[in-house]
């Protein structure tokens, strides 16, 4: 899809409208926002759900903040709960911004679906649609997203339904995500174990009392302090291999 040719990318007409909590909704200049928070901010449009919707919108708790973050869909709940599981990712903002810009004939807007920031201090727009759910207006949306993003520094993604395994292997480890999972004499018990790799179940039993022992190693494999090559391969199960991390967990 082609960028309409009336935008101008790095002109003054290109604006974001955010929530900020000091001084409520703000409209502001692209180029004057690029070092804001906006992991940070308020929604910019609510999260409900009424009957006869196609969508499902929620909340979710992201272990990565220890706030609530919302989503319009269960793709987009799905993707949430990958990048909680991310170790890279050190905040998630939900419908973060409304981006302004103007056609050529009108002014349009998009409120991408997550800002994401990184360990490493980089920034990343999100917006979750499936391949075959992307209407020409939307592919324009997106495209548009993405250039008026690199004026920023940001990058931009579009990112579809993940792999299968990977998801439900997280979406059993998110059960156990919060930190009052971590018994800490447990964990230093399991790292011992696994120092060596070893069967899941097996190291389970060996570090303790399995009833004690697996919501934390659950725990560990959520921070990835311990982790598994199967992960995208096969379901968790008593035999999955899973061994001591290189890197340091959260």
């Amino acid at each position: 899809m082609a960028v309409p040719a009336g935008v101008d990318h790095a002109g003054p007409c290109i604006e974001l409208s955010y929530v900020d909590a000091v001084h409520g909704r703000r409209r502001r200049p692209l180029r004057g926002c690029v070092t804001g928070r906006f992991e940070d901010v308020d929604p910019v449009r609510t999260f409900r759900w009424s009957r006869g919707e196609r969508h499902f919108p929620g909340w979710y708790w992201a272990a990565t903040t220890g706030r609530h973050v919302g989503f319009e869909s269960w793709l987009e709940r799905d993707r949430l709960l990958l990048m909680d599981f991310d170790p890279s990712v050190v905040g998630i903002g939900s419908q973060p911004f409304w981006l302004h810009w103007h056609d050529g004939e009108r002014e349009r807007r998009h409120a991408p679906d997550y800002f994401v920031r990184r360990a490493d201090g980089s920034a990343v727009v999100v917006d979750v649609r499936a391949d075959d759910r992307i209407e020409p207006k939307d592919a324009e949306a997106f495209e548009v997203t993405r250039l008026l993003c690199a004026q920023a520094g940001w990058r931009f993604e579009r990112l579809g339904p993940p792999d299968a395994v990977l998801l439900a292997n997280v979406r059993w480890l998110s059960r156990y995500r919060h930190p009052r999972c971590l018994h800490h004499p447990a964990a230093a018990r399991l790292r011992e174990v696994f120092a060596a790799p070893g069967p899941l179940m097996l190291g389970a039993d060996a570090a303790g009392d399995r009833l004690l022992t697996l919501p934390v190693l659950f725990h560990l494999l959520w921070t990835q302090d311990l982790t598994s090559e199967a992960m995208t391969v096969e379901l968790l199960g008593p035999r999955t291999i899973v061994h001591l991390a290189n890197g340091v967990g959260r």
